[in-house]
C-alpha cells in the first residue's frame, strides 16, 4: 500500500465545453490522467486529490467526473479547491456519494485519515490578502479548519502530513495564517496545488523553515500522481 497525491484534475466529462485542453500543456489531459493512474496506482493505494476536481457547478453536474475517479484504482481522499463549485456540506457530499455508489471517494474537511503512523490532514487554504476584510475572514476560517484537522490526527498520536489547495508560500508572498499552524504543530511535509503554467517557476519545491513543500498541480506533474510514501 502506497500514498500518492495529485491536484487540479479539472475534469470536464459532465461539462465538456469547459475542457482544459485548449491550454498549453493540457492536451488530452483526461486521457493522460486515466492512463498514468492505471499504470501506477494499485487497488490498495491511497490517493489525495488536492482540489479543483471537477468543473461541474453542482453535485449532479459533476457526477460523471466523480464516476470517472471512482472507477480508477485505489481509495481517494478529496479536498476542496477554488473551482470546486459543486462543493456542498460534508453530509450532502457523502450522502450523494453513497447514493451513487461512489464507494472509493472520501472527503477531507475538518478531519483526518490514518495512513500507517501518519495523519492525512488538510484544507483548501486561501489567498494571502489579510488587508481585505472578506479575505481575512475566509483565511482565518481555513486556518481554523487546518488546525482542527491536524489536532484530530495528533489526538491519535499520528504524525500529520498536510495537503492544501492554495500554496502557503508563493514567490515573495507568505501566508502566515496557514504557516503559523504548520509551525506550531511542527509539520514536516506540505503538498499544494493551484499553480499553473508560468507560475510553476515561482512555486516553492523544497525545504523552507524545516517544512518540505511540494507543488502537485496536475499539469506540473504532467498528470502523473506523485508518490508521498
Amino acid at each position: 500500500m502506497s500514498l500518492y497525491v495529485i491536484g487540479d484534475l479539472h475534469l470536464s466529462i459532465g461539462v465538456p465545453e469547459k475542457t482544459m485542453s485548449v491550454f498549453k500543456g493540457w492536451d488530452n489531459y483526461q486521457e493522460k490522467i486515466k492512463k498514468n493512474w492505471s499504470d501506477i496506482i494499485q487497488p490498495d493505494d491511497v490517493v489525495v486529490l488536492a482540489g479543483d476536481i471537477s468543473w461541474g457547478m453542482s453535485l449532479n453536474e459533476s457526477a460523471p467526473d466523480f464516476e470517472f475517479i471512482n472507477n480508477l484504482a485505489g481509495k481517494k481522499i478529496i479536498l476542496k479547491g477554488n473551482h470546486d463549485y459543486w462543493w456542498s456540506t460534508q453530509n450532502k457530499i457523502l450522502n450523494f456519494f453513497r447514493e451513487k455508489n461512489f464507494d472509493t471517494l472520501n472527503i477531507l474537511h475538518n478531519n483526518h485519515y490514518k495512513y500507517e503512523n501518519y495523519g492525512i490532514c488538510g484544507t483548501r487554504g486561501w489567498i494571502n490578502m489579510p488587508d481585505e476584510p472578506a479575505d481575512a475572514k475566509i483565511l482565518a476560517r481555513e486556518a481554523g479548519r487546518l488546525e482542527t484537522s491536524i489536532c484530530s490526527a495528533l489526538a491519535e498520536n499520528l504524525e500529520p502530513i498536510v495537503f492544501l489547495h492554495y500554496p502557503p508560500v508563493f514567490g515573495n508572498s507568505f501566508n502566515y495564517d496557514i504557516l503559523d499552524v504548520l509551525y506550531r504543530h511542527k509539520v514536516k511535509k506540505c503538498f499544494y496545488g493551484h499553480i499553473h503554467g508560468r507560475g510553476h517557476q515561482l512555486a516553492l519545491n523544497g525545504i523552507y523553515d524545516d517544512i518540505n513543500f511540494h507543488l502537485i498541480s496536475g499539469d506540473y506533474l504532467q498528470f502523473v500522481p506523485k508518490k508521498v510514501m
